[in-house]
């Protein structure tokens, strides 16, 4: 099937920057949509970065102009850049990719996470 790998989470101080990466391998057909979702201890799961349509991205309010998500489709990878980063960005991250597979059905849509990565941000 398909298979996400996160990477380039860590422990970095406040101000600094952090690149995440997430490579989709697999059966893939295309990539319909890509984002990032952070979870932090005792809080529910946001929405932190999304492509939705094309190359138009949304981001929350609390990483506009400090994150940035960008692809490389000819390598099935997302990345998250974050810049200026605030202890209260400490969160595991993980990528979801909505992801078109060729079955014996017909093309097919499926959602699918990372693992996560930690990334703590120390002030």
């Amino acid at each position: 099937q398909v298979q996400l790998v996160e990477s380039g989470g860590g422990l970095v101080q406040a101000g600094g920057s952090l690149r995440l990466s997430c490579v989709a391998s697999g059966s893939i057909v295309s990539i319909n949509a890509m984002a990032w979702y952070r979870q932090a201890p005792g809080k529910q799961r946001e929405l932190v970065a999304a492509f939705t349509s094309g190359d138009t991205s949304n981001y929350a309010d609390s990483v506009k102009g400090r994150f940035t998500i960008y692809r490389d489709n000819a390598k099935n990878t997302v990345y998250l850049q974050m810049n200026s980063l605030k202890p209260e960005d400490t969160a595991v991250y993980s990528c979801n990719l909505e992801v078109a597979l060729a079955t014996m059905w017909g093309r097919k849509t499926y959602s699918y996470w990372g693992q996560g990565t930690q990334v703590t941000v120390s002030s």
